[in-house]
């Protein structure tokens, strides 16, 4: 038996310590919003949060989760109101879809690590998750928003002035991802 917490309820599995968090989550406890797309940890869709860090589960056995804190797609509120959840809406970013839980988990722990991120930081931070439609534009792009509108956020809660300290310019959305190059040997 397994003990651990997914999406802040305390959880038990009886199966395969060496079975993937993945298929545990998909199987066994029907959560499916986390998708299947490589089983090798290559292309990011099965992103979920282990103790606020982002993880791929189709390769992390459940022997390794025990006690620990983890957080899927269906952890972020349901009325999408989470900065992230409402960038995504606003830039129209999902064309298929698939990717898309991977890529929202991997931009929330960005965000919520670095809540500035320049250009660069959402590069490193969304590596390694592909999106075969070719959105990264305006992934990038709902990131900078989100950011902008997690520091407003926090500005307008806050009894101190927050001042954003991102180093990106204007709405620019050159995107690199180093993906490009990942995909094509890896996918």
């Amino acid at each position: 038996m397994i003990s651990f917490t997914l999406n802040d309820k305390p959880i038990k599995v009886d199966a395969d310590p060496k079975m993937p968090l993945l298929w545990a989550l998909r199987d066994l406890l029907d959560m499916t919003g986390t998708k299947y797309g490589c089983g090798i940890a290559q292309c990011g869709a099965c992103t979920v949060h282990m103790d606020g860090t982002p993880i791929r589960s189709c390769v992390m056995p459940l022997s390794t989760i025990a006690g620990k804190n983890i957080t899927t797609i269906e952890g972020l509120p349901r009325d999408a109101s989470h900065p992230i959840q409402q960038a995504w809406l606003e830039h129209n970013v999902p064309q298929c879809g698939y990717c898309q839980s991977g890529q929202i988990m991997s931009a929330v722990a960005l965000l919520e690590s670095n809540p500035n991120p320049d250009d660069s930081a959402i590069d490193n931070a969304m590596q390694g998750n592909i999106c075969r439609c070719g959105t990264y534009p305006r992934i990038k792009a709902a990131i900078k928003d989100a950011a902008k509108n997690l520091s407003t956020t926090i500005a307008s809660t806050s009894t101190s002035t927050v001042t954003p300290t991102s180093t990106s310019t204007g709405t620019s959305t050159n995107v690199d991802f180093s993906l490009a190059k990942n995909a094509g040997e890896k996918a």
